[in-house]
């Protein structure tokens, strides 16, 4: 599902009308939004949707075994199992198929045949927002700006939230987590420059590139 189609218009204001209505309910408004973020982010391919959980999920216990810790040497360990599993599962989609290839042309030259490193790995989409959206969490929890997060489900709506999802930017958990409960308010000169805004952006990815 592309920003710039018409699938994507009826689901993005379908949603927006729901969570609209439903705004007096927090815990279920926080459900269905978090639900559309995932069914958004599953149309584009069902599977990747199991690595976004996956690193929901380990920052989500790692957090938690930093609350419970004061030692210093502790938290630094914890923060840096978050660093290598974010960034080592970055590395692996984002670079497997350039050092794959370097790596099989070597040993090709050398005589060395091999079929293991000829295996394309699909980069999934949005990998890189996702995965500095839960970094910059865990950071913040690691500096003490902020608590470990223990409902599960805040933090995967601030991970998955689908209209940064696949295309930033990178928002502070500071800066969301305040916002999921209250009921949101629009003035009209908000709502005008809001369409505006979406209306400029829709033209400059259609008429511009």
């Amino acid at each position: 599902m592309l920003f710039n189609t018409a699938e994507y218009v009826v689901f993005f204001f379908a949603v927006l009308i729901v969570s609209w209505l439903c705004a007096g309910f927090t815990r279920f408004r926080t459900y269905f939004i978090l639900i559309a973020s995932l069914h958004f982010y599953a149309s584009n391919n069902s599977w990747q949707t199991l690595l976004l959980i996956a690193t929901t999920t380990i920052d989500y216990f790692i957090c938690l075994a930093m609350a419970r810790t004061k030692a210093e040497q502790h938290r630094k360990g914890l923060v840096c199992v978050s660093l290598i599993s974010n960034l080592g599962m970055l590395g692996f989609f984002k670079y497997y198929n350039f050092f794959g290839d370097t790596i099989g042309g070597l040993l090709r030259a050398l005589g060395w045949p091999v079929d293991w490193v000829d295996i394309r790995i699909l980069l999934p989409v949005g990998i890189s927002f996702y995965t500095f959206e839960a970094l910059s969490y865990t950071i913040d929890v690691y500096r003490r700006k902020i608590p470990a997060e223990r409902d599960f489900v805040r933090l995967a709506f601030l991970v998955s939230f689908f209209p940064h999802l696949i295309a930033g930017p990178i928002v502070r958990a500071s800066a969301f987590f305040p916002q999921i409960g209250p009921r949101p308010r629009l003035s009209v000169n908000q709502f005008e420059l809001a369409l505006f805004l979406v209306a400029a952006g829709f033209f400059k990815k259609n008429c511009i590139g």
